[in-house]
């Protein structure tokens, strides 16, 4: 228990005054089936080595499949696949049931049409509340031009 009085829901609204870009985090799951999960909660850790990270909720189904993976991989969205965003962000459901996604160099799925995908070896993973941080080394990047998909005050945006 903590000391904090700020309750889940004040936090979220706080939290939502920041923007942030939108990813499809992705594995190859123990099925040896693709699976990902929207996320916002990633972010550049170091440049030297590369490490990024990929916050995942201990209530995701997710999770099981990210403890047991070696690596994961990272599509940052274009402002035009908000119903990927959606999509990924649904529970209960196959989420790559018709969506189209190659494998990268380690065998990670990656979403066509991303402005950035990053192919991340798992190098630690931390415990922090209600999360598994996942850090992952990149081995593999590439980028492509356009607009991000944003998140802003619970909301989707782009830049004018």
């Amino acid at each position: 228990m903590t000391d904090s009085t700020i309750d889940p829901k004040t936090f979220r609204r706080t939290c939502a005054k920041y923007a942030t870009g939108i990813c499809i985090a992705t594995l190859i799951g123990t099925d040896n089936l693709p699976h990902g999960m929207t996320v916002n909660s990633f972010t550049s850790v170091s440049a030297v080595p590369p490490l990024v990270l990929v916050c995942v909720d201990y209530s995701s189904n997710l999770l099981p499949h990210f403890r047991a993976a070696s690596h994961y991989g990272i599509s940052v969205l274009n402002s035009d696949q908000q119903d990927l965003s959606n999509r990924f962000a649904a529970r209960g459901q196959d989420r790559f049931t018709g969506v189209q996604w190659l494998p990268g160099q380690t065998g990670v799925p990656l979403i066509p049409g991303a402005l950035a995908h990053m192919e991340c070896k798992v190098s630690q993973v931390v415990e922090a509340g209600d999360h598994a941080i996942f850090i992952g080394e990149l081995v593999r990047a590439e980028i492509s031009d356009g607009k991000p998909l944003l998140f802003f005050d619970s909301a989707y945006g782009s830049l004018a």
